[in-house]
């Protein structure tokens, strides 16, 4: 990768959106199984069970870990068009009350999980917006890698069976090009000369393009492959991606 576009630019951090507990659909009460609590009794806020975010009931934390891993485990074994509901609750052992005491259908609870991801990757990007060229230059000299990369890519190998999951093709395919968006694009844009960012040409929005997409294949190969890499060595990686020259011997 050539270096004529490269200089450090602040850009606006990854899009963070609030999930809203949806009210329980007409007679999601019925549907509890025999011998079971109601959707109050296994839902509702309980100030003496504190264990989750921000004091969360762990009761309800524990539903939504379950519900997290019965989407993951079905989109990976049916696909995302042919999870229900039942199936959902079902695999995580709740009732449809529980369910829908939180979310009104899968897609709210698919949305909730791509949004908890994504204001994390916002938080990690807010700190890409102080690294300069020179900083990038720097680490890769001296061969060691840059402690931002590595934090993203623990991060990413921490979500990586939701990652497998929703990028894979049973998946959510709005979801890889957010991702690609909120970490491949504003990473290659923070290295821009100014200029380009202000006035960008169509070969400048073509040239991020072409990397962001680059680097979103990266990831979405990791994932794949189950993470074999250590988060070190594929920031190494990243690094060495974004200023190897055609022609080049392709190693480290």
């Amino acid at each position: 990768m050539g270096t004529a576009l490269l200089e450090k630019e602040p850009v606006a951090s990854g899009r963070a959106v609030a999930v809203a507990d949806a009210p329980a659909g007409p007679g999601a009460t019925t549907d509890a199984a025999p011998g079971r609590p109601s959707a109050a009794a296994d839902g509702a806020p309980d100030a003496a069970a504190p264990g989750g975010p921000c004091g969360e009931d762990r009761r309800i934390t524990r539903s939504k870990r379950a519900l997290r891993g019965a989407l993951i485990a079905l989109m990976e074994e049916r696909g995302l068009d042919a999870v229900t509901v039942n199936d959902l609750c079902e695999r995580a052992d709740l009732n449809r009350g529980t369910f829908y005491n939180h979310f009104r259908d899968k897609d709210a609870l698919l949305a909730m999980l791509e949004d908890e991801v994504m204001a994390d990757v916002a938080r990690l990007q807010g700190r890409m917006q102080d690294v300069t060229l020179g900083d990038m230059l720097a680490f890769r000299v001296a061969g060691r890698p840059m402690h931002i990369l590595v934090d993203l890519f623990e991060y990413l190998r921490e979500q990586s069976d939701f990652l497998h999951a929703v990028l894979g093709p049973g998946g959510d395919v709005r979801f890889g090009p957010r991702l690609r968006e909120a970490v491949c694009e504003n990473l290659v844009q923070n290295i821009l000369h100014e200029k380009y960012r202000e006035n960008p040409t169509p070969f400048v929005n073509y040239y991020v393009a072409f990397y962001a997409s680059a680097y979103l294949g990266i990831i979405a190969r990791w994932v794949e492959d189950g993470c074999p890499e250590s988060p070190e060595a594929m920031a190494r990686i990243a690094m060495r991606l974004l200023f190897i020259n055609p022609g080049e011997p392709i190693e480290l």
